[in-house]
């Protein structure tokens, strides 16, 4: 916020031509109060200097920061100019550069203020531009010659007021006829009739054509959709996008055109490398995708955009990812989005106007932990990072239904991949929300919308549920395919054998802290259990008989507690041990009451669980090596998560029953018995 300025120096041609100031100003940053008092300061000093030149119609503006340039080093540059191919146009260009060199252990909160600063003050600029053209229009001016030499001088009223208009817009003023309807994009400065620029479509899109398929377009930005549409012309080797897809990208750039140019061209490239023009017609979906993806396309929004429908919460995004892998669900995903930009064209057609973009409609009703399982969210945001880079702009609104407790935790995972201009499109609706006023109906017509969301149209999208486990792709065959899903380590691989569990070691330094896990049981039934000790087991030996570590072709097995230790003395159970059958998945998770030592064990089940001071001997592992039939093998991937890092959404563990949660009915009840168990605990600030 501007506070106050003293002038530093001024210099001033004798032709007037060139106007030199320079100011110190005096700003208030909006900061932490904490931030503030450890630096000692309440307001910043900024040099800034001024340079326009009236003879070559430029304004260079030039400022540095005087507060803590030993620690930080701020330049800015802006620049308005003559548009080289219309003169009528001012063109503006700005860069700035930030080196924190130390700020009192705060540097990261800083960097992150100066950005916060620099993006809110490039949108107040178009404010602050358009607050003085109005001025000037109350006060009577419409019309500012352009600078002559003083041979030939304007009269003096029209000399003062070039001055005023210099001093406090810094810009040059349309005419009257052509200030009529002028953005502030466009400003610019009269010398004389325009030569004509009325012709073919290279220089000059038709007014009707841009009406009719791209929507409103300032002048600015209709010239730099023809240079950016030029350039791909003499450069680009190959098919050129419609002006609809250029536009898109120039639009997600703020209509810079080198940084629209970088990304268009990636994305052509891609395009090509990966054949994405011609998938609709050469790729057909796998079955599975076709029986159990749960989303789908459902007539048309209000403002006429296709409307797409997913039931997130429906759908079993781990048996997906686990039947057909990342690859698979990618370029369905793209075919969607293809879907979607020839649907956009047909609407254009149908209803008349522009219509370059969709409306999702996210259904969470069933979301749970299972949809947090850690490939399926890596494989989302990679969806996310491709979507975000060939298809921006396409998105026109995002609406999320029924969004239970743990849908923070998923947003928290998800958000920052998601561009700033196509988050401000999401609005999320809790419960029945929806129902009320600014709910659905503000955006969807009543006939339209779908049956399970209480309306009268029926939906023909698929309603998903849970992918037979028998498509699973074992984890043989993935490893053989050598996908990256599964060879960057997430999961490992235990063989758990009668009279050998498999357990590991978690160290818990702070209470409350969160220990998650997810786990498939690939083979026979076992039993699973957390244990917590105040001292750590020791290391694992092969020659030991109080803790074994073997390892077999189908996974390692180790043993932590030693069999002199006795339950209640040496360790206790935190959880009621859980049965798991084979080809069961199993996902959970702790909220540790104490620090210490925890032990995740797996162990084999042939019976009714029996006490656990039952401890195996190396004789007993030997012979069970030798029994197929005593061999289980489980895939396991576990976390730690701090409490900060749940605090507001603790809850979300609840929902899903936190203290072992599966999807499978054959133990739903002892999930929910576990997770009553929980509730005491979840009651964090």
């Amino acid at each position: 916020m501007f506070v106050d300025s003293d002038t530093v120096n001024e210099f001033k041609s004798e032709d007037g031509a060139i106007h030199v100031i320079e100011r110190r100003c005096k700003l208030d940053i909006d900061a932490p109060r904490l931030l503030k008092k450890i630096a000692g300061v309440d307001y910043v000093y900024f040099v800034q200097k001024n340079s326009l030149n009236s003879r070559e119609r430029t304004l260079h503006i030039e400022a540095h920061n005087e507060t803590f340039s030993n620690r930080v080093i701020i330049n800015e540059h802006c620049c308005y100019t003559v548009h080289p191919e219309n003169e009528d146009w001012t063109c503006f260009e700005q860069s700035a550069s930030l080196d924190i060199k130390s700020f009192f252990g705060f540097e990261s909160t800083v960097e992150k203020i100066a950005m916060k600063q620099y993006t809110s003050n490039i949108k107040k600029g178009k404010e602050i531009i358009e607050y003085y053209l109005r001025q000037l229009e109350e006060e009577g001016i419409t019309f500012v010659p352009r600078w002559t030499p003083p041979s030939i001088a304007p009269s003096s009223e029209a000399s003062s007021s070039c001055k005023k208009q210099a001093a406090s817009l810094a810009v040059v003023v349309p005419d009257a006829a052509q200030a009529e309807g002028l953005g502030s994009e466009a400003l610019s400065s009269p010398s004389g009739p325009p030569e004509p620029t009325a012709g073919t479509p290279d220089d000059k899109l038709d007014a009707d054509y841009i009406k009719r398929y791209l929507g409103d377009l300032t002048p600015l930005q209709e010239s730099c959709l023809i240079r950016l549409r030029q350039w791909l012309q003499e450069t680009h080797k190959g098919k050129i996008p419609k002006d609809e897809h250029i536009l898109r990208f120039l639009r997600a750039r703020d209509f810079n055109i080198d940084k629209a140019r970088e990304i268009l061209c990636q994305s052509l490239t891609w395009r090509k490398q990966h054949q994405v023009d011609y998938i609709l017609e050469t790729w057909r979906p796998p079955q599975v995708l076709q029986d159990y993806y749960a989303g789908g396309w459902h007539h048309h929004d209000k403002d006429g955009r296709p409307l797409y429908v997913l039931r997130l919460g429906q759908m079993d995004t781990k048996g997906l990812v686990r039947a057909l892998g990342e690859e698979a669900l990618l370029r369905y995903v793209l075919s969607i989005n293809e879907e979607g930009l020839r649907r956009c064209e047909e609407n254009t057609e149908v209803f008349g106007r522009p219509i370059s973009s969709w409306t999702c409609l996210v259904d969470l009703e069933g979301l749970n932990m299972r949809h947090l399982w850690r490939p399926g969210v890596k494989a989302l945001l990679r969806i996310i990072e491709v979507v975000e880079a060939n298809y921006p702009e396409t998105l026109g609104r995002l609406l999320i239904l029924r969004a239970p407790r743990v849908f923070p935790v998923l947003w928290t995972l998800v958000s920052p991949f998601i561009d700033d201009n196509t988050r401000r499109k999401f609005l999320i609706y809790a419960g029945n929300d929806y129902q009320g006023p600014g709910g659905l109906l503000d955006y969807i017509d009543k006939e339209i919308i779908p049956d399970f969301l209480s309306g009268e149209c029926m939906c023909e999208v698929p309603e998903g549920g849970l992918v037979p486990k028998s498509l699973y792709r074992t984890a043989e065959e993935l490893e053989n395919e050598d996908l990256r899903l599964w060879t960057e380590t997430i999961y490992q691989s235990a063989s758990v054998f009668k009279g050998a569990p498999h357990e590991i070691l978690i160290q818990i330094v702070d209470a409350s802290s969160v220990i998650t896990w997810d786990f498939d049981v690939c083979k026979g039934d076992i039993v699973f259990n957390i244990y917590h000790s105040k001292r750590s087991p020791q290391p694992p030996k092969k020659d030991s008989l109080g803790a074994h570590s073997i390892t077999s072709p189908g996974g390692n097995n180790v043993q932590l507690i030693d069999r002199v230790w006795q339950l209640g003395r040496d360790y206790s159970m935190v959880e009621s041990p859980l049965i798991c059958r084979e080809g069961e998945s199993v996902q959970g998770s702790h909220v540790t009451r104490w620090p210490g030592f925890y032990i995740l064990q797996w162990r084999f089940h042939s019976m009714p669980a029996c006490a656990a001071t039952n401890l195996p001997r190396v004789d007993d592992v030997l012979a069970s090596l030798q029994v197929s039939s005593h061999k289980c093998k489980v895939m396991y991937y576990t976390e730690v998560i701090g409490s900060e890092d749940f605090r507001g959404s603790m809850t979300s563990l609840e929902s899903s029953h936190s203290g072992f949660s599966q999807l499978s009915a054959a133990t739903t009840s002892s999930s929910q018995s576990q997770s009553s168990s929980m509730i005491s605990r979840l009651d964090v600030p």
